[in-house]
């Protein structure tokens, strides 16, 4: 039988629905969601990744009760986690997972034990004294410059799009991810007052940002040009939508908008991207061109600069020789 992650609690069988253990386990699973919603105020994104991870350790643990987390049951969870066959492509099945994916699961499940723990409904940690595991980051995460160059000739292309309106909306669109490092939900949440061109400021509101952190960053020129272009077009098309990006009717741009956006867009190119990867390219070319983690923190808002450093494993060795070369016998400190 093939597992799949589930984005929400999965359906469980009636004696295993009512087993008083795993339902106390279900609702305090939503109460401590509750409470980092609207207490911590964390964004959605990060919900979404607890109900996730929550809900792929019951779907492989379905008769796990509070006092069963213990060592011994999180390494058989993981043990299944790593036998679990799972499908993608064309009938293809693979089995195994990334030191990273078992990292990524046990950061977002810890934070429910801590919470747990703290309120004595466990008595430890189901965590403590299992080795974190090794991550390394060997895989580019950012796109080159063949790739962005692709991916643009591709939106500029004139007989690509039904109107001039989603040309320069989806030209705008890639640029903002590419110049500003924005995240998917954050610029999905910009609004027209959000955008300053005579100040060339970009506003990314609280509400909106993952850190919950409100930030204002720089325009770059030629992000500002691309813009005013865009908004010239939706102010002779009369489109009344506060939001910054908008459908061709003037609605607000949606998640599956974009997903639709990007798959096409990667059809057109020949490029496998994925929009995370601009914030990368954003992230590593700053770095490349002399900027330094503290401001790119600022930048990325990140609460933590070692989140932000986390974005220096990318860089290419070629991107250090120049520091490198700067190495002189009569440079050396005395």
């Amino acid at each position: 039988m093939v597992v799949t992650t589930p984005t929400s609690s999965p359906p469980v069988a009636l004696e295993q629905r009512d087993r008083p253990g795993v339902a106390a386990l279900r609702l305090l699973h939503d109460e401590f969601v509750a409470e980092q919603r609207f207490a911590a105020r964390l964004s959605p994104v990060t919900l979404r990744g607890y109900a996730q991870s929550f809900a792929l350790l019951l779907s492989l643990l379905p008769s796990i009760t509070p006092d069963q987390l213990t060592p011994a049951s999180m390494t058989e969870f993981f043990r299944r986690l790593e036998s679990r066959r799972r499908s993608f492509g064309r009938g293809r099945e693979t089995v195994g997972v990334k030191n990273s994916t078992v990292a990524t699961y046990r950061s977002k499940l810890n934070r429910f034990f801590r919470w747990l723990e703290e309120r004595k409904h466990i008595t430890g940690s189901p965590f403590a004294g299992l080795s974190y595991p090794h991550v390394t980051y060997e895989d580019r995460k950012y796109l080159d410059r063949a790739s962005v160059e692709r991916i643009f000739s591709a939106l500029v292309l004139q007989g690509t799009w039904r109107s001039t309106f989603l040309r320069r909306r989806n030209l705008a669109l890639f640029s903002l991810l590419l110049y500003t490092g924005v995240r998917k939900g954050e610029l999905l949440g910009l609004r027209i007052p959000d955008v300053d061109l005579d100040r060339l400021e970009l506003t990314v509101q609280a509400e909106t940002s993952k850190s919950r952190q409100r930030r204002t960053v720089p325009i770059s020129s030629r992000l500002c040009l691309v813009l005013e272009d865009y908004l010239k077009e939706r102010q002779r098309l009369r489109h009344q939508s506060e939001y910054l990006i908008t459908s061709t009717n003037g609605a607000p741009f949606t998640e599956d908008g974009l997903k639709h956006l990007v798959n096409q867009v990667r059809r057109l190119s020949g490029v496998a991207f994925h929009v995370h990867q601009f914030r990368h390219t954003f992230a590593v070319n700053v770095l490349n061109q002399g900027g330094d983690v503290a401001k790119l923190k600022q930048l990325l808002g990140h609460r933590d600069i070692r989140m932000t450093s986390q974005y220096l494993r990318c860089l290419p060795t070629g991107a250090l020789r120049t520091d490198v070369e700067r190495l002189q016998l009569d440079t050396l400190l005395t």
